[in-house]
């Protein structure tokens, strides 16, 4: 172990990142439930929607079976990529806005199947294995300005915690104000309420293991509250993997039978582009602010070993497209086995075991309900909002585009979103006080697409 990962170098050890690992995966394992659910709505189904029932013992639809099972084995390869080979405790899976943009945007709102929008996701992988490899990817993040790096650290941090306080129900639905404060009365509000306070307590006390706990715990209070629901009918069998296995549509993407290959082709790219800039700047903002919490930046905010972490990243894309599901990206819950002492790829080489044992107890990862991860979350936040201490508000010109950046992040529900306006406002406000010299070209490159984004490509 010491030789693969270094741990003493990284001042940490096998308990406390397998622990870390634990905690990770814990808190983003909804997504080998939650990714098929939202895939089945782009045509990956059979016999059309399953039940909540069917969904947490089983998989009865054969092709949203196979995206229960290629989600849990792209986030395991991705994440033992992570952990062999950029020594990192980052975990990979397919990215929930990813997908929504799978389902939403490329398959109901432009009309490709689910086997040419899987052949699109190949591509865009391809093109950052390319970037990486060249060199091109790494220099984007490096072109990032510090204060933008921080921003984006406590922007995920009130990012994780509005997904910790929705699943929580503290936080809900309200059409006159958009947003309303929930109702405590409830069973699934006091749950996730108690087990908040029992994270808490461990944390001020310096329990090791504070958060796995807190999740573990509000798993069991969860059970007489009837939040908590033991399933009567296990399936233990894995589901097949055929029915989504290699079948990318490339024809049917480029549209080869239509008169404009042009416009074909043009369509293509918008989509490509599209996938791309949403996965890298998720995957970079997970990356930079987690990076940011564990001390992996260095003196100039560069990560340790990013190149080799965007190698993972894009390779699980690829592999995960292969194996038919959507991109696979870095994970934000991440922070949470980071927040347990979680250092070195050991932390990621255990979540990338519990994803494969996932498929042959998938109906003991689905006990532990929403409520239960979501007090783990916005303890997360909290601790992820230390990185804004540094940033320097009383400067305008980097305070306006930090404070976008944090902002926009929770209000728009994108990682992605949030680091766009930041990048966007940054050189305009170093512009009109004269200091556009100080700015990176390559921000005025990803501000101008960014642009091009949110008004002609597809988002």
């Amino acid at each position: 172990m010491e030789s693969l990962f270094k741990l003493r170098e990284n001042k940490t050890d096998v308990k406390t990142e397998i622990m870390a690992g634990i905690t990770t995966f814990v808190t983003m394992a909804y997504i080998i439930f939650v990714n098929p659910n939202i895939l089945k709505l782009a045509g990956m189904n059979t016999q059309g929607a399953l039940g909540d029932a069917a969904a947490k013992i089983g998989f009865e639809d054969p092709i949203v079976g196979a995206v229960f099972v290629a989600t849990c084995i792209a986030a395991a390869i991705g994440t033992f990529i992570m952990g062999f080979f950029a020594n990192l405790p980052f975990a990979l899976a397919p990215g929930m806005g990813l997908n929504a943009f799978f389902t939403y945007g490329v398959v109901l709102g432009l009309g490709y199947t689910w086997q040419e929008a899987l052949a699109a996701v190949f591509i865009s992988g391809i093109l950052f294995i390319i970037l990486t490899a060249t060199g091109l990817r790494e220099a984007i993040v490096d072109a990032l300005p510090d204060s933008l790096k921080r921003a984006i650290g406590g922007g995920i941090g009130l990012f994780i915690a509005l997904i910790g306080l929705q699943q929580a129900h503290i936080i809900v639905d309200n059409p006159a104000t958009l947003i309303g404060f929930g109702d405590f009365t409830k069973a699934n509000t006091i749950v996730p309420v108690i087990g908040l306070m029992i994270i808490v307590i461990l944390m001020v006390k310096r329990v090791k293991g504070a958060i796995l706990f807190g999740i573990i715990a509000t798993t069991l209070l969860g059970v007489p509250f009837g939040v908590t629901n033991i399933p009567t009918n296990f399936t233990w069998s894995i589901p097949s993997l055929k029915p989504t296995l290699f079948t990318l549509d490339f024809g049917g993407l480029l549209n080869l039978g239509e008169a404009s290959i042009i416009g074909a082709i043009m369509s293509v790219i918008t989509v490509v582009i599209s996938f791309s800039l949403v996965d890298m700047f998720d995957t970079i903002g997970t990356l930079i602010g987690t990076g940011a919490k564990a001390g992996f930046l260095d003196e100039q905010g560069k990560l340790k070993n990013m190149n080799k972490a965007l190698f993972a990243d894009s390779i699980a894309t690829s592999v995960g497209a292969l194996l038919g599901t959507s991109t696979t990206t870095t994970y934000v819950e991440s922070a949470s086995g980071v927040s347990e002492g979680g250092r070195t790829g050991l932390t990621a080489v255990t979540v990338g075991v519990l994803f494969i044992l996932s498929l042959f107890l998938a109906p003991f990862v689905g006990i532990v309900p929403a409520e239960a991860t979501a007090p783990a979350l916005i303890v997360v936040g909290a601790l992820m909002m230390t990185s804004i201490t540094e940033i320097n508000f009383e400067d305008f010109s980097e305070g306006l585009p930090a404070f976008l950046t944090i902002a926009i992040m929770p209000f728009s529900y994108s990682i992605a979103n949030g680091i766009a306006a930041g990048i966007i406002f940054y050189p305009l406000t170093k512009l009109f006080v004269g200091k556009g010299k100080e700015v990176h070209p390559g921000i005025y490159f990803l501000a101008i697409l960014f642009i091009l984004r949110f008004t002609i490509l597809p988002h």
